[in-house]
């Protein structure tokens, strides 16, 4: 089952027969309720990545920040609920993921998210945002994650932050070289259970 999800969580339409379920969890300091389905990434829990994300992430008191690749809606739905003030966009490809962030977000009864269907930044390409957030879908390739850095830049305001989580194995010279192509200050803000996240600006 977990090879299965790994094939069709970056797909645009899962093929898979959805097998709704709802996972709770405990996220600075608080606790969440989310719908979550198969074709969808780490459907069973929250998974640690995201978790370390989630977290570690620095959030402003307000403006606007992007969940890239926002899944079911996890970490755009905790930035939502700790920050009040702020206006947070969710994006993803995939149909399934779209909807039930949407699902989430009226069960967690914020008013402060947007969710876009669309690959990368093709929902928002006319937008800045203070922070952008992704726990980017490495399975699909070193292109697609370059695309997701690379794009970041254009779509940050001034003195805005990107803010990344991968494997920590993943987390070598290539990687790092990928960052520092497009951000001129790299640093790692969190570590743990194999994962790190970084921050640029």
């Amino acid at each position: 089952m977990k090879k299965k999800e790994t094939e069709h969580y970056f797909a645009a339409k899962p093929t898979s027969k959805p097998r709704l379920r709802v996972i709770h969890a405990y996220l600075r300091g608080r606790y969440f309720e989310f719908l979550t389905a198969s074709g969808v990434f780490s459907r069973n829990r929250i998974d640690l990545g995201t978790r370390l994300l989630i977290e570690s992430m620095v959030l402003p008191d307000e403006g606007t920040i992007l969940d890239l690749g926002c899944g079911y809606g996890p970490v755009g739905i905790v930035a939502a609920t700790t920050k009040p003030k702020l206006q947070v966009y969710m994006t993803d490809v995939n149909e399934r993921a779209v909807w039930l962030a949407k699902k989430n977000v009226r069960k967690n009864q914020l008013k402060n998210v947007k969710v876009k269907r669309g690959f990368l930044y093709t929902p928002v390409e006319n937008m800045k945002f203070d922070a952008i957030l992704t726990n980017p879908p490495v399975s699909a390739g070193v292109k697609t994650v370059n695309q997701i850095i690379a794009g970041a830049p254009a779509h940050l305001k001034s003195g805005g932050t990107f803010q990344i989580v991968v494997r920590s194995k993943i987390a070598g010279k290539r990687f790092t070289s990928m960052l520092e192509e497009n951000f001129s200050n790299v640093q790692i803000l969190a570590r743990k259970s194999g994962y790190r996240v970084f921050i640029v600006f």
